[in-house]
């Protein structure tokens, strides 16, 4: 008797020290709303920055500029939202037409309605994905604006669209990979990377285009 109280009261103990394991955190539960932020604050940054850099190439004065990367902060905006919508509501259609046809398939339950009911509240809402889009574009859009529209001298300004733009591309790298647990020095070099092209492309590109007088 002595000896199996021995043996339980181990056990128990055993039990009682051992750490609960924790499951590991699913990183692609982020996977939507961190493709629509991080996709249009990108976008705006590197769209902005390359039109002020094309629009700078070719002409001096911050007026033109400005106004140039506004109508591209609109714009870019505007297209974001109606894409993010249109492309999250055909999914939405997808998904829900399957449930429809997976439910046909199925034999009457009770609690087949509730299920049903369950999977349509998980579905992505367009309308809160075109406003996210729109607003992450905007937000990346108007740090290069913001950083034009106050400086005269041509030379300067150009320079510090460039800085602040790739700044803003390594930050907006380096978040996205540490929320969605992805190597940061990889994803950030990536972005940054891409958006020196852009930028290097739309300025070289414009500038052949303006001295060739057209």
């Amino acid at each position: 008797m002595a000896l199996s109280i021995h043996v339980n009261g181990g056990t128990e103990q055993k039990q009682f020290q051992e750490p609960i394991e924790n499951p590991e955190f699913d990183y692609s539960q982020r996977g939507q709303w961190l493709r629509a932020a991080v996709l249009g604050a990108n976008d705006g940054l590197v769209s902005v920055s390359s039109l002020l850099m094309g629009v700078g190439s070719v002409k001096q004065d911050v007026k033109a500029m400005v106004l140039a990367g506004f109508a591209g902060l609109v714009a870019g905006a505007c297209s974001m939202a109606i894409g993010e919508f249109v492309s999250v509501y055909t999914q939405r259609d997808v998904e829900m037409a399957q449930m429809k046809r997976d439910g046909e398939k199925r034999s009457p339950v009770v609690d087949e309605n509730d299920r049903r009911m369950e999977k349509k509240e998980r579905l992505p809402s367009p309308g809160l994905a075109a406003g996210a889009s729109a607003l992450a574009f905007s937000v990346g859009a108007v740090l290069p604006l913001l950083a034009a529209a106050f400086i005269r001298d041509h030379k300067v300004r150009m320079a510090v669209v460039v800085v602040v733009a790739s700044v803003a591309l390594m930050v907006f790298g380096v978040v996205g990979a540490l929320l969605g647990g992805a190597p940061v020095a990889k994803s950030g070099g990536r972005v940054l990377v891409g958006g020196w092209i852009a930028m290097g492309i739309t300025f070289g590109l414009t500038r052949l285009i303006g001295l060739n007088g057209m």
